[in-house]
């Protein structure tokens, strides 16, 4: 990759671990300015990692980092943290959508409030943190949104299955296509991305007990520097899987992506809403 994003502000929700600081370092080698806005003001008692420790990892790669506390559902939050962004790095490039909450009870067995929350950070979230920017996008050269969110897949048994969890997310993707196209004559990208096989992350191996069959946040993190270094007015409107998005790029041996110790031959796990290609196995 020659294309760079040094000297670009971003600015995410989340970030404090995971794939969301993957992307967030991968920008920060190339000598990014990196805003987060996140509740983890302390550590999570299952997850390392808070909004400070990103930031201490961001600056260290390379890039310059901003750490606000606060909550991608509280509209007051998300105004301040992009006002704080705007000042201290002089304007916004980059939205990457990344914050999000998962419950996959069924429907009768899932909490309301669970649902609310849900739909608040992942459907709101989206909509708000991205509204709250729109205005300073418009300054930049090369101005993008990427939200972490599925491909619109409407085979029964995924919009059976987890549905409060599948309304949020598929939220979140219409949230893309919809700003895609009010936004096109701005020149905003708006595109979603979404990892083909489950990501090596402390949320999954608290939810499935370990990640054997997964692959590392960093394919994620190299198909998102792809994209929004990508020109946002010849690429929007796409709900991106990231291998796809590698292969764009001449990318194809993706044995480097692998957890460090798996087994050659591994039948790796696909994510939730992936189903498998037609005629090639992973």
């Amino acid at each position: 990759m020659t294309r760079t994003l040094a000297d670009r502000t971003i600015v995410m929700s989340g970030g404090s671990r995971g794939i969301g600081l993957a992307i967030a370092l991968r920008a920060a080698r190339d000598g990014a300015n990196v805003m987060l806005l996140a509740k983890t003001a302390t550590p999570h008692p299952r997850l390392e990692g808070t909004v400070f420790t990103a930031a201490e990892e961001i600056e260290t790669a390379g890039g310059r980092a901003l750490a606000v506390v606060g909550d991608v559902r509280n509209e007051a939050d998300v105004a301040s943290a992009v006002r704080q962004a705007v000042d201290t790095f002089g304007g916004i490039d980059i939205v990457v959508n990344n914050a999000s909450a998962i419950d996959v009870s069924g429907t009768e067995a899932l909490d309301m409030k669970r649902y609310d929350l849900m739909q608040d950070i992942n459907t709101r979230g989206t909509f708000l943190l991205s509204k709250a920017a729109i205005p300073h996008l418009r300054a930049s050269s090369n101005p993008h949104i990427l939200t972490l969110s599925p491909p619109l897949n409407f085979e029964p048994h995924w919009v059976g299955s987890h549905l409060g969890y599948t309304l949020s997310k598929y939220g979140m993707s219409l949230c893309t296509l919809g700003l895609a196209e009010e936004f096109a004559k701005d020149g905003i990208a708006a595109n979603s991305l979404w990892p083909r096989t489950l990501i090596d992350t402390a949320a999954v191996r608290n939810l499935l007990g370990g990640a054997d069959r997964a692959r590392s946040p960093q394919i994620v993190a190299d198909a998102a520097h792809a994209i929004l270094t990508r020109p946002s007015r010849d690429w929007t409107g796409n709900l991106f899987i990231d291998d796809s998005v590698l292969a764009q790029e001449g990318v194809y041996d993706l044995s480097g992506y692998l957890p460090a110790g798996s087994p050659a031959g591994v039948k790796l796990a696909l994510d939730i809403f992936v189903d498998p290609p037609a005629a090639t196995a992973l």
